[in-house]
């Protein structure tokens, strides 16, 4: 088995940042923990996405602080995230992240064949019910441990690399 230098994986990377493909989208519009925000962020870039978050006073800090990415990255900023996501309906697929009677699980979430949106909840209280309302597809994420849920950040990581057909 041969590891691949630096210098190998650097050939095969972008040389420049991702631009705005408006395909793919996550979106964590009621985030909680501003180090999974940067987290999150580095895993946009790596599938091709971007990252939609509410304009909140701490969130440019978040991202900055948690981003270690050399190149600038696809940030949307939302300033209501209700009147966003129903604007969003006209022209993408609204997936969410959340446990419905109708969910499905993730492994069976197929790649996004059109301009999606993958809402992330609040990491207590998940996506409100009125957000709730506006998907069409919810998607679970399975657990067999004692914890209620995965952060924002791994949640939406998972649910990145599926839609993007990476995994």
């Amino acid at each position: 088995m041969w590891v691949r230098t630096p210098t190998e994986i650097k050939r095969q990377r972008r040389r420049k940042a991702n631009p705005c493909w408006n395909h793919l989208i996550i979106a964590p519009l009621w985030p909680m923990h501003g180090a999974n925000l940067g987290t999150l962020l580095r895993t946009c870039d790596a599938v091709g996405a971007c990252l939609a978050v509410p304009r909140l006073p701490w969130i440019p800090t978040a991202l900055e602080t948690g981003n270690t990415l050399r190149k600038p990255s696809c940030v949307h900023w939302v300033n209501s995230p209700m009147r966003w996501l129903q604007a969003q309906r006209a022209s993408a697929d609204i997936v969410g992240v959340e446990l419905t009677d109708e969910s499905i699980r993730l492994a069976f979430l197929p790649p996004a064949r059109r301009r999606t949106v993958a809402v992330l909840g609040h990491e207590r209280t998940g996506i409100p019910p009125e957000a709730t309302e506006l998907l069409d597809l919810a998607v679970e994420i399975p657990m067999v441990g004692t914890g209620m849920s995965l952060n924002v950040a791994v949640a939406g990581s998972l649910v990145a690399y599926k839609l993007a057909g990476l995994v």
